[in-house]
């Protein structure tokens, strides 16, 4: 665990209060952009073996794909989830490096939907070069499943959760994700998603924004997606996490190798339960937090969930230095 000055930005000490917990927060699709880790790629040769690490293993060069483009190939699903890991993975390999830290499992991980897979990379339960191919084939599957039944997503704003499962359950969507008090997103087919904005906006939602998706994820629409990846699931080596990580599906920590596997494949169609996820990590006295990846989305969702406590952002140089011992 680290001192609490290293988490708030200021230089991280090793010989600080060690009795100080923390949660690492690993971000989810979305957050990607044109230029993302070219700098730490650039600066820091940990960073660089993260990147030429991802690129062997799947073949291409997903770290130019990363800095250079094209924008409208790296937001595709099979794109963006591998490189927004690899990414997240880069900034951890750094922080690990620039602070000494040295895994607990007093100290927490999650992550938002792909993010989760970050969350096992960094916990040590499941290896970079077999999370990197993972999540490349999970975006194939999600993007084949987007095409042969075609959905949309949305978030709806302002409104409580039993008011959202409400409408959910009157314009035949799901609850694809609970973020934060008043954010919550909806899967489902486009006509059912055009059904939740008209009942939303007439139940008084500050708004509801169409998220830019190809399809309806953390759905039933995905089941499909979901069996195919346990397949590839079925091949490849899961160990017992370091870090307490705790997962999307239950909002509940991650023990056992089988377990891990049954809900890896179950997050794929399921509601992602980041809201409860935070409440228990900051339950546990956690006030300090490192989101790492591209964007400070999680870092806007916990403002919304607790706004007393600290997160810092690592994805940029200038982060990493921030955090020098």
């Amino acid at each position: 665990m680290l001192s609490a000055p290293g988490l708030s930005g200021e230089p991280a000490s090793s010989n600080g209060d060690m009795n100080i917990r923390t949660g690492f927060l690993f971000a989810g699709q979305g957050s990607q952009y044109l230029g993302m880790g070219k700098d730490l790629y650039e600066a820091y040769p940990q960073a660089k073996k993260v990147f030429d690490s991802a690129d062997k293993r799947l073949g291409f060069s997903l770290s130019s794909l990363c800095f250079d483009g094209p924008k409208e190939e790296l937001i595709k699903t099979n794109n963006a989830q591998p490189a927004i890991l690899t990414m997240a993975v880069a900034c951890w390999e750094m922080f690990k490096e620039t602070t000494n830290y040295q895994l607990s499992a007093d100290d927490y991980a999650a992550g938002l939907s792909l993010g989760e897979y970050s969350a096992l990379v960094a916990s040590q339960a499941l290896s970079f070069e077999d999370a990197v191919y993972l999540v490349r084939r999970r975006g194939e599957f999600m993007e084949e499943e987007a095409l042969r039944r075609p959905g949309k997503m949305a978030c709806v704003l302002g409104l409580g959760l039993e008011q959202v499962k409400d409408i959910a359950l009157k314009s035949k969507t799901e609850v694809a994700n609970i973020n934060s008090p008043g954010q919550i997103v909806l899967s489902g087919s486009a006509d059912g998603i055009d059904e939740a904005r008209r009942i939303a906006e007439e139940a008084g939602a500050k708004g509801v924004i169409a998220l830019d998706v190809s399809g309806a994820f953390h759905s039933s629409f995905m089941k499909n997606a979901a069996d195919k990846l346990a397949k590839e699931l079925d091949s490849i080596k899961i160990d017992r996490p370091k870090l307490t990580v705790i997962a999307n599906v239950n909002a509940a920590a991650l023990n056992e190798p089988q377990q891990i596997k049954e809900l890896l494949i179950r997050q794929v169609y399921s509601s992602v339960l980041w809201e409860d996820s935070m409440k228990l990590i900051l339950s546990k006295g956690v006030i300090n937090f490192i989101e790492f990846g591209p964007g400070k989305v999680l870092k806007g969702l916990m403002r919304k969930i607790n706004d007393k406590v600290v997160v810092s952002n690592i994805e940029k140089k200038e982060d990493i230095v921030r955090f020098k011992a």
